[in-house]
């Protein structure tokens, strides 16, 4: 049991290695990162739309609750 969890991380190193090799020598996978890097990168840019709809919404909301205006959205 111990001999197989100690083989773990030369296992998961091998893994990534060969998926590194395979990346090179295969053009088809160059495409399929390419188009992961821009999924994450429209999700990204998503949320960031989305997060500041909601803060103005947010702050806006609180405001009409308690009558207190929220000078600045910015964690410090």
């Amino acid at each position: 049991m111990w001999q197989k969890i100690s083989m773990l991380p030369l296992r998961a190193y091998l893994a990534a290695a060969g998926l590194a090799q395979e990346l090179k020598s295969d053009e088809r996978g160059l495409s399929g990162v390419v188009v992961a890097v821009l999924l994450i990168l429209v999700a990204v840019l998503a949320v960031t739309a989305i997060w500041g709809v909601l803060d103005d919404w947010l702050a806006d909301l609180w405001e009409r609750i308690t009558g207190t205006e929220i000078k600045s959205s910015t964690i410090s």
